[in-house]
């Protein structure tokens, strides 16, 4: 699914303007990753677990010519679906259970 057609679900399913659904859309993504680059978590519930975290320096190898090379310090990206979502997934039921644990933590 692409940026615009999440803002043409918004639009149908809403009843927003095609450039209200766009600002939407844009605004949303423009929080997230601003919050992620401060280094913040962003958990949106039923969803998932954006997390950014550091990655130590480490040698590494150019596998063309099996030199090796180091690798610097770096801040990763990791996305962990919550409970729901896997089931979802995976065809199995949903219930108000997993949301309340989900938002305990």
């Amino acid at each position: 699914m692409t940026k615009a057609e999440i803002v043409e679900q918004i639009y149908e399913q809403v009843g927003f303007s095609k450039k209200e659904s766009a600002e939407l859309v844009e605004t949303v993504f423009e929080t997230i990753k601003q919050t992620l680059s401060m280094g913040e978590k962003v958990k949106i519930s039923g969803f998932g677990n954006f997390v950014v975290r550091p990655k130590n320096a480490r040698k590494g190898r150019n596998p063309q010519t099996g030199q090796e090379i180091l690798l610097e310090a770096r801040r990763v990206l990791t996305f962990k679906p919550s409970l729901v979502l896997k089931n979802i997934l995976n065809d199995e039921p949903v219930d108000s259970s997993m949301l309340a644990a989900e938002n305990r933590d």
